[in-house]
Parts: structure tokens; C-alpha cells; sequence
């Protein structure tokens, strides 16, 4: 999961990029998983969920036109530093409710 925090001072912060790049990225072999949510305590505050098949799919990823492109914009957007978790899985379980 990574964290990218808006300057809230600049209203043109092309949010729908955000859609557009997480769209395309969907769209990626090896890709479980790609979503985009506004924190629920902090409108400035994006999280990206991001689920891969294996290393190879996300360094795919990483090397994509347009995860390039939307990097290469991202230091203008952001506030500050992006908080970046990375998890490694070993095995999951359905949960029934």
C-alpha cells in the first residue's frame, strides 16, 4: 500500500489521473488487485492498493508507459514524501461472515 498526500492549497490536482492510471493498471497481466480510495479522515489523503501475481507482474508494472508517465507527474502533487508499505503474503483464507 502506498500513501500520496495532495497539496490542498491547489485545486487543479488532476484527481481523475488517479482513476486514469489505476484503469490502465487494472488492465496489467498479473495484476490481482489496483485500487484507488480517498482516506476516509482525510480528503487530501490517497491509498493505493496494489495486489501482484509475483515480483515479475509488478515490475511490469513499475516499467509501464503510463506508471511512468503518472511518476514523473507525482512530485509535483505531492505534500511530501509518499509512506510506502510493502506486504509479502504467504497464504490467504476466505473468511465467512
Amino acid at each position: 500500500m502506498s500513501v500520496a498526500s495532495r497539496h490542498q492549497s491547489i485545486a487543479r490536482i488532476p484527481t481523475r489521473g488517479f482513476a486514469t492510471s489505476s484503469n490502465s493498471s487494472r488492465k496489467e497481466d498479473g495484476i490481482v488487485e489496483y485500487r484507488v480510495a480517498t482516506d476516509v479522515d482525510d480528503e487530501n489523503l490517497f491509498r493505493f492498493f496494489e495486489q501482484y501475481e509475483d515480483e515479475a507482474a509488478f515490475g511490469a508494472h513499475a516499467e509501464s508507459d503510463h506508471f511512468e508517465r503518472f511518476a514523473a507527474e507525482l512530485p509535483e502533487l505531492l505534500a511530501g514524501e509518499p509512506e510506502v508499505t510493502r506486504f509479502e503474503v504467504e497464504s490467504a483464507t476466505d473468511v465467512e461472515l
